[in-house]
């Protein structure tokens, strides 16, 4: 039985705001979390993520209060990343409210920290997600991205997967920088591969711009679709997507 295919929208959060840029950059305001999510989740959210972009390099741990206030409204499964570099952090980010942690720089950094994790929180608890950019270097044609995408690894992204598929992690979620913000589609090659090489579900994030871009996703192989700009925006309805993946005989949630 396949995976039901989730809408999961994003908030990026810098300073308390939800922020989104464009390649990782060129960030702009899109709003108060607390209304951002309130909306979603009347809108027709599956789950929601809220990212502290700037908190890894920066050096710090995610804003718990903001945490606290988001949790406090949302009616979905909620995925926090940002700044969570250890058991103890990850801890107080789920005992503020949050259904999930989402790490990235520091499993990079320190690999055990994932099983760590799973053994402390269970799996169903932790979320990887991988920074991925084009490099014609690497066998599969991307490379690992860490620090909020500014710093290559040289290391490929199809294998860092592998790997972290093999720690039992349940939610593996790569984005594209090439595609960040940018809305024109999600970069199927890496959702592919991924999803050809691990046995985790895989979310789609990075690109969104139109409705078919979201179908194009689900045929690639991811089942959970994550967009932010599009939303904050207005340019395409929750219930609109929905409509017209069932339409194309998508299962939804």
């Amino acid at each position: 039985m396949s995976q039901p295919v989730r809408i999961m929208p994003c908030l990026d959060m810098q300073e308390g705001r939800v922020v989104k840029g464009v390649h990782f950059v060129d960030i702009r305001d899109a709003g108060d979390p607390v209304a951002c999510a309130r909306a979603y989740c009347a809108a027709g959210a599956d789950e929601l993520a809220m990212l502290d972009i700037t908190a890894t390099v920066e050096g710090r741990a995610t804003l718990l209060d903001v945490v606290r206030r988001v949790a406090d409204a949302v009616t979905v499964p909620f995925t926090v990343g940002g700044g969570i570099s250890d058991v103890s952090t990850a801890e107080a980010v789920l005992a503020a409210g949050a259904d999930k942690v989402s790490i990235s720089s520091a499993a990079f950094r320190k690999p055990e920290l994932v099983p760590e994790l799973i053994r402390a929180f269970g799996a169903d608890k932790v979320t990887v997600a991988i920074d991925v950019d084009r490099s014609a270097t690497l066998p599969s044609g991307y490379e690992v991205y860490i620090d909020g995408g500014r710093t290559a690894t040289g290391t490929d992204a199809v294998e860092w997967a592998k790997r972290v598929d093999g720690f039992g992690v349940p939610v593996i979620l790569p984005t594209s920088k090439a595609g960040d913000g940018a809305c024109t589609g999600y970069d199927l090659p890496v959702i592919r591969a991924i999803k050809q090489a691990v046995s985790a579900e895989v979310v789609a994030s990075g690109g969104a711009g139109t409705l078919e871009h979201f179908y194009d996703a689900v045929q690639a192989g991811a089942t959970i679709l994550l967009a932010a700009s599009i939303f904050h925006f207005g340019e395409i309805g929750i219930g609109d997507l929905k409509a017209y993946l069932s339409e194309r005989g998508v299962t939804l949630l």
